[in-house]
């Protein structure tokens, strides 16, 4: 899909769907069985990578390259900025490389843990809602027991199966969405992408 239709679809497509959110109801068990089907799809994908583009809270746009290899790694890298993300199956690293500086978060205290299991389990534990519609089954979860007010939305192509785009909400409340393109599944990720150079961090050894 071209990028410049794919964010303008993107865009409507996540007006749409998270103004539906505030009045989703808890999912029932008819929905909750259609989420677990299109989330084990997608579970079976152990790797993918291709470009996004991300809107953050304010509007902003950016864009870039990401992989994902389950489980719990991933890594973005932003076009026209220093700023990189890298999860390594433990912490969330955000590393900008012009000011040399690393962010450390565990990845078991974020949403994104739960796009980046081995298998998405929609339990009673984390989903929130589930929303079937003719071009998006969009699926809300979050374990309040372990993110707090933090959320997750996925959203996939209902035939499929594919994921378009997620959403994380984080403990202030604020959006950041992440729409995906061009992707490629099962591709294979040389494991240094995932790496996070814990001891040269400690050391202030990172620039470079």
């Amino acid at each position: 899909m071209p990028f410049r239709r794919a964010v303008k679809l993107g865009r409507a497509v996540l007006l749409t769907a998270l103004m539906a959110l505030p009045l989703a109801a808890p999912a029932n068990a008819q929905a909750t069985a259609v989420a677990q089907r299109v989330a084990d799809h997608f579970s079976s994908v152990q790797s993918m990578a291709g470009s996004f583009v991300q809107f953050d809270a304010a509007g902003n746009q950016t864009e870039g390259k990401f992989y994902i290899e389950r489980p719990g790694r991933i890594r973005f890298d932003y076009a026209g900025t220093p700023v990189r993300v890298i999860a390594d199956g433990r912490q969330v690293a955000i590393n900008n490389r012009k000011l040399n500086t690393w962010d450390l978060y565990p990845l078991s205290r974020t949403p994104m843990k739960l796009l980046l299991d081995r298998r998405i389990d929609l339990s009673s534990a984390n989903i929130q809602s589930v929303q079937e519609a003719p071009d998006l089954t969009t699926i809300v979860m979050g374990d309040k027991s372990i993110f707090g007010n933090s959320r997750i939305t996925m959203m996939f192509d209902p035939n499929s199966y594919e994921l378009r785009q997620w959403t994380i909400r984080d403990a202030q409340g604020k959006d950041t969405t992440v729409m995906i393109y061009d992707v490629q599944q099962g591709v294979k990720i040389d494991p240094s992408v995932f790496t996070i150079p814990y001891n040269s961090i400690a050391q202030g050894q990172t620039r470079g």
